[in-house]
């Protein structure tokens, strides 16, 4: 059966992997699936549809047969669980491993969009200047934790596993902040996650999505 996920027809972040299609891309390249893409516009993301499998009008989707999934954090399980490569075999490091994709998306990246929703959306506020420290100090509580659990090791926990792929993909987020000056581990534990191959097609993928629609006009 053919897999079937949605991206933006016009990624807003100009193909530099920060949409939220890149994670679930370089899951299906890290367990060799292949898989086709529907482009979606902003327009078409609110209509009947697309709804109809996101029912907040967000992407990614994914469709494989009769199944249709939402929420990029799932859909990753969904291709750890069914294709190896992203899980251990071993029960228990495939539990933390699973603890570690709930760590990144609940507990690391909420500050961090937090931060990004204040810059974007507030900035213009009188008390924009007020709030981003004690969002930023959170932001910097995480990281400090997560630093320190990271140590030396090159992943999470033990091999490369979902767990990572999430947590690089959230950790990049915060790329040109500054906010990652203060924990070379972490900026070191991102670099070998961009340097994995299966990265480097997911990310060439999406951006070949957004020079197109640049060349289209």
């Amino acid at each position: 059966m053919t897999i079937t996920i949605t991206a933006f027809e016009r990624s807003p972040d100009r193909g530099k992997g920060m949409a939220r299609d890149m994670r679930v891309r370089w899951a299906l390249e890290e367990t060799g699936q292949s898989y086709d893409v529907r482009l979606v516009s902003f327009k078409a993301m609110k209509e009947p549809a697309h709804i109809a499998r996101q029912p907040f009008g967000q992407i990614p989707t994914y469709e494989e047969g009769d199944l249709a999934l939402f929420e990029s954090g799932a859909i990753v399980l969904h291709i750890a669980e069914r294709h190896s490569g992203l899980l251990p075999d071993d029960a228990n490091a495939r539990s933390r491993a699973i603890a570690w994709m709930f760590a990144a998306l609940s507990t690391i990246e909420p500050p961090i969009v937090e931060r990004e929703v204040a810059r974007y959306l507030e900035s213009d506020k009188a008390w924009y200047e007020e709030r981003r420290p004690a969002v930023e100090e959170r932001i910097r509580k995480r990281l400090g934790e997560l630093s320190f659990r990271l140590g030396d090791a090159d992943w999470l926990d033990g091999a490369f596993s979902a767990g990572d792929l999430l947590m690089v993909t959230v950790l990049r987020r915060l790329e040109g902040s500054g906010l990652l000056n203060d924990y070379p581990n972490l900026s070191a534990y991102i670099a070998r996650g961009q340097a994995r191959p299966a990265y480097r097609r997911a990310l060439d993928a999406q951006l070949a999505v957004f020079s197109a629609a640049s060349t289209d006009g």
